[in-house]
């Protein structure tokens, strides 16, 4: 694996909020997908006030099946937009097509290439050339020479402000939703300098296992974490299983602090 593009082994992220990686750990809270004003606005005030200091919101959405629900889209980064505006709160949502770029770009803090598009080379290229960071989730099948190569990508064409997230893999393992492989923290940071992010919500598919795989990931050395979070998982239109509710999430955070993050 080439590391020529990343021999800068103290690589920081400035976001405008004031937020600095790695020095400061991110907490990125949020629903997986947009669902309206009021889900979005009440989910960010409340995750902000409880430590977290970046919003997730889907708004375009890659689903499986083609009938289940595909995110509000144009709507869902208008609502995204108003929410940050009002929140006062960096937001990272996920780009799938270079024909939505200058949308997603007018909304975003962090531009999210999802697991399905880590392969997506020409999508990689267009967020190399511009300069906002990129959050990199790993492809559910990747290796992590594969997920290096896909930063590679990106980093080519000028922006290396990456931040890599684990999300899980596809193993024979069958009791969750992919298995969360938490010995990618350490061999990213030492192959790239690359600040990493966890998502134990997609890592696992599972409501109880978030909170202890959360704590994992910082034991491990990760520089933030990605979490659902839901007014009411049960109607969620997307990834309800694995979404924290608001009292879930307040545990998780104490929880942290407690771990001293």
């Amino acid at each position: 694996m080439s590391k020529e593009l990343f021999k800068n082994k103290d690589i920081k992220i400035n976001l405008k909020s004031g937020i600095t990686i790695p020095n400061d750990k991110l907490i990125i809270a949020g629903p997986c997908a947009i669902e309206g004003y009021n889900q979005l606005l009440d989910t960010a005030k409340f995750v902000k006030a409880i430590g977290a200091n970046v919003l997730r919101g889907g708004a375009y959405k890659p689903r499986t099946s083609p009938f289940s629900f595909q995110g509000m889209k144009e709507e869902g980064l208008e609502i995204l937009k108003s929410v940050k505006k009002e929140v006062k709160i960096p937001v990272v949502t996920e780009l799938m097509d270079v024909r939505d770029f200058d949308k997603v770009y007018d909304v975003a803090d962090i531009i999210q290439i999802g697991s399905r598009n880590m392969h997506n080379f020409p999508l990689l290229v267009e967020v190399g050339k511009q300069d906002k960071p990129v959050f990199l989730k790993r492809g559910m099948s990747a290796t992590i020479d594969e997920w290096i190569k896909a930063a590679e990508y990106i980093a080519i064409g000028g922006n290396t402000n990456i931040i890599m997230c684990e999300r899980g893999i596809r193993t024979y393992n069958d009791y969750t939703r992919n298995t969360l492989d938490l010995a990618a923290v350490p061999i990213i940071k030492k192959e790239t300098g690359l600040p990493v992010v966890v998502d134990p919500s997609h890592g696992t598919g599972v409501r109880e296992l978030v909170k202890p795989m959360s704590l994992a990931s910082f034991a491990a050395g990760a520089d933030g974490i990605m979490v659902e979070v839901h007014p009411n998982p049960k109607n969620a239109l997307s990834d309800g299983k694995q979404s924290l509710t608001f009292d879930e999430f307040e545990d998780l955070l104490i929880s942290l602090k407690n771990g001293a993050i």
